[in-house]
């Protein structure tokens, strides 16, 4: 029970088969209760009937700051407290740079880097009053390599800023034991494309992988669950890699 009596903000939770519905349901699994946040309001519905434990959910766009501000107070009123903030909000597309308009360019860069910045920056109050806490943000391999098969320029570009901004925070909040880490993962097997990259594409990825797979939503949620535990207690502006060795540096 590494989270046990902790309460945890889990963004981009809805998706069945997301990184954010594994973290939440490893964490009540560790004793922590989990807030549930997403804009996809049917997602989210789905999400809560698959949990037993303490939970609650709350549909919200962490790209506005007013309802991120909002949706944030609320849960610390609602728990009493926050501890634990998992930054996993995100969209992907695989346009390429001449077919990319300013509203597809805004999109990626308002859920990617404004909502993780929107929502860090309501949280933080909140884990000053409880003297400390942990937040985790997802990047991604291609915010290290560029982009990738299916994320494009820009996506790389707020992905690449995820890790930026997670170092900056880190060095700023640690002195008030906030510990700040980013995770970037390499593709896993999930549906986080929504049914663009077929199993012949993930087939030829997991081909370059060195651990010759891809890996799994649950893989990314013990990566979360090391990060936000005081089993990193001494860890701060890190980037954890789980990739299976397709990018080592």
């Amino acid at each position: 029970m590494l989270l046990k009596g902790k309460t945890a903000v889990i963004t981009g939770a809805g998706a069945a088969q997301g990184i954010g519905r594994a973290t939440a349901h490893l964490f009540a699994e560790h004793g922590a209760e989990v807030a549930l946040v997403d804009y996809d309001k049917a997602a989210l519905f789905d999400a809560g009937k698959t949990f037993m434990l303490p939970h609650r959910v709350y549909d919200c766009d962490v790209s506005n700051r007013t309802q991120a501000r909002a949706t944030i107070d609320r849960i610390a009123e609602d728990f009493g407290k926050i501890d634990i903030l998992i930054n996993n909000a995100g969209v992907v597309s695989p346009s390429l740079i001449d077919e990319i308009d300013e509203a597809e360019f805004d999109h990626i860069i308002d859920t990617n880097i404004k909502g993780n910045f929107m929502i860090a920056q309501a949280v933080v109050p909140h884990l000053r009053k409880q003297g400390g806490g942990a937040i985790v943000c997802i990047s991604s391999i291609a915010g290290q390599l560029g982009g990738g098969v299916f994320g494009r320029s820009h996506y790389a570009t707020s992905k690449a800023g995820i890790l930026g901004m997670a170092k900056a925070f880190a060095r700023e909040l640690a002195p008030e034991d906030i510990r700040v880490n980013a995770i970037a993962p390499g593709t896993l097997d999930n549906d986080f494309t929504k049914g663009r990259m077929t199993a012949e594409i993930k087939a030829k990825i997991a081909a370059n992988v060195p651990m010759g797979r891809l890996g799994t939503p649950q893989e990314l949620a013990n990566a979360c669950l090391f990060l936000a535990s005081d089993m990193s207690s001494y860890i701060t502006g890190a980037t954890l890699d789980v990739n299976g060795g397709l990018f080592i540096h």
